[in-house]
């Protein structure tokens, strides 16, 4: 029995390979997006042992949120490496760090949006040139890196 095409679009995992960023308002082209992680600190907490126990007990408690650091790495490009994320970065050298909410859209085979991830507060903490090589015809391919208070899955 062949499979449905709703089946297909309900049960069958995405690919990553088709996704969109938006950087504030402003939809950004990159070929690599990682760090999208949600992760948590923890204490240990140690008790002494019962008497019918042997050894002590463990208990393990939720800390606060680890920093989110994200990565995003595209070609460059000259109407976007320079406007958007140089410009982005260049600003905290004024100290007007301007955090920005970012998006990332992982979509159907339609190009419609899924599921998102609402990285909150991103803010530049480095932006690497791309490795020149004279023996190679690669893109350029630049690289940012990102800080930000939380991460959160939306379904849309």
């Amino acid at each position: 029995m062949a499979t449905s095409t709703e089946t297909i679009r309900t049960e069958y995992p995405l690919p990553s390979y088709n996704y969109r960023v938006e950087i504030g308002s402003e939809a950004v082209a990159f070929s690599e997006v990682s760090g999208l992680a949600i992760t948590y600190a923890f204490s240990t907490y140690a008790e002494s042992p019962l008497a019918a126990q042997a050894g002590s007990k463990w208990s393990y408690f939720p800390g606060q949120m680890d920093p989110v650091a994200i990565t995003l790495k595209k070609g460059v490009v000259r109407a976007v490496s320079i406007k958007v994320l140089y410009a982005w970065i260049a600003s905290i050298q004024t100290n007007l760090i301007e955090k920005k909410d970012i998006y990332i859209r992982l979509c159907d085979e339609k190009g419609d949006p899924v599921i998102s991830w609402k990285v909150v507060n991103a803010f530049p903490i480095s932006l690497s040139a791309p490795t020149f090589d004279a023996a190679s015809n690669d893109a350029a391919i630049e690289t940012m890196e990102l800080r930000a208070d939380f991460i959160s899955l939306e379904e849309v």
